[in-house]
């Protein structure tokens, strides 16, 4: 795993290149990732609205800002991700915001479908579900894992299937409202809770 690491390291870039990435794709009628098609698109271009809301409209608690202070040791924040990814567009502004307010958090993002090696190795129930953020110290030794949403929205999606047997559109509805009303706080306590264990 050392080595997958190693290499997503080396091919992973800053959260303002993702954007601009992701931009460019949708400019030439393209998503990220080898599968192409108008829906994929389609949510490309939905999440990049969003991203753009989120990095303007996220604000950080009095909670993650204590934590962030308390924090006193380097870590890196790789991110496996897609910009058709709805959790990816409501995770990766709040992610970056709180890895901006300190030195010591170094974000870095690469697409999950040129890592598939890497990715095999941090799994959400045998599914490449992303975002999936790995925690590295100095010596890229993995620490801890997130992802691919915060607990509460967890929750909510295990329960729904649970109760409805998979995800419909009413459901991803319902998430996007939940995570339009939590403005990023769950997500929050979720880093909080990374940065303190």
């Amino acid at each position: 795993m050392k080595k997958y690491i190693k290499e997503g390291l080396q091919k992973a870039i800053s959260y303002s290149s993702y954007r601009k990435c992701i931009s460019d794709l949708i400019a030439s009628g393209k998503s990220s990732g080898p599968i192409q098609s108008e829906d994929l698109l389609n949510y490309s271009k939905l999440n990049d609205r969003r991203m753009t809301r989120l990095d303007k409209t996220i604000q950080l608690s009095h909670e993650t800002l204590l934590a962030l202070k308390k924090n006193d040791k380097p870590i890196t924040w790789l991110v496996l991700t897609e910009g058709w990814c709805g959790d990816a567009a409501q995770a990766l502004p709040v992610i970056n915001k709180i890895a901006n307010e300190s030195d010591l958090i170094t974000l870095k993002i690469i697409f999950r479908d040129e890592h598939e090696e890497l990715m095999g190795h941090f799994l959400t129930n045998q599914g490449k579900s992303i975002p999936k953020l790995i925690v590295l110290n100095s010596e890229n030794n993995v620490l801890n894992t997130w992802g691919p949403r915060p607990n509460i929205a967890t929750k909510m999606v295990q329960d729904y299937k649970n109760a409805h047997g998979q995800l419909d559109a009413a459901f991803k509805q319902e998430l996007q409202v939940w995570y339009n009303k939590d403005k990023g706080v769950n997500i929050q306590e979720n880093m909080v809770g990374l940065l303190t264990n």
